[in-house]
Order: structure tokens, then sequence, then C-alpha cells
């Protein structure tokens, strides 16, 4: 896509810190770290989203999401490691490319990322998961 900012970076036209590729993925440093360590995995195929993102492109996200998680932890040993993704304006995907974000955390950073229990209504909850049982009975 032309106007993409994260296929300009896969394709050089714009500078990024590259932590690692491979044929699907490519790891960049975020310009806009929540905390030191934030990246993100970018599948080097265009996908707006999740929902248009094909199967191989994602598992191999996850794998490489791994291995870069895994030398956060041996390089900058935080206390956990939130990974984010998001799809859409409402969930506040910034960069309609999909992406895995990457987060190194640490005890009191202070960043949030946490929201109240609040029960929900057990019939609503039933009624959704058997509409979306349905639905994926129905795609086989």
């Amino acid at each position: 896509m032309e106007s993409c900012v994260f296929c300009k970076i896969r394709d050089s036209e714009i500078p990024a810190m590259r932590v690692y590729e491979d044929d699907r993925t490519l790891c960049i440093m975020d310009i806009n770290p929540l905390n030191p360590g934030h990246c993100l995995i970018l599948t080097k195929a265009h996908a707006a989203t999740l929902y248009e993102a094909e199967p191989a492109d994602l598992q191999a996200a996850i794998t490489t999401a791994q291995r870069v998680s895994r030398a956060l932890r041996d390089t900058l040993a935080p206390d956990g490691l939130n990974m984010l993704q998001a799809n859409g304006p409402a969930a506040f995907q910034s960069v309609p490319h999909f992406h895995l974000h990457l987060i190194p955390r640490w005890m009191r950073d202070g960043k949030g990322f946490d929201w109240k229990l609040v029960p929900g209504q057990k019939d609503e909850i039933v009624k959704t998961g058997d509409r979306l049982r349905a639905a994926l009975a129905g795609e086989s």
C-alpha cells in the first residue's frame, strides 16, 4: 500500500531501528515507546488488521514476538511484558497495518493498562457465546 508508513519502513523508504527480520516479519523499535524496549512486530505483507491478515503471516508474527520477547527478557530483565494488538480506530489502532506491540513492564512503572473488573450479565455472556459458536460452526 503506497501510503502505509509500515510498508515504507519495510521497503526502506523511511528509516527505522530494525531489530530483527525474516521472510514474513520485521521487528522495529517504537519511536513513541511506552517503556524502554517497546518494539513492534510487523507483517511484511500489508494487511490493515487481524481480519485481513493471512494465517501464515499471523503465525510468523507470533513466532517472531516470542523470539523478540525472550531477547527483551534476557537483555532488559523486565518484571513483565504486555503484548498488544489493536484493530481499527475504536481500538486505538494508529497505523492501519497489522502489528504487535511488545512492551516491557516494570512494577510501579506508572504506565497503567489495567481496567476495573466488572461482572457481566450472565444471560448476555451466554447469548453472545452461543452466537459466536454458531458463527464458527457455520464457517467450516
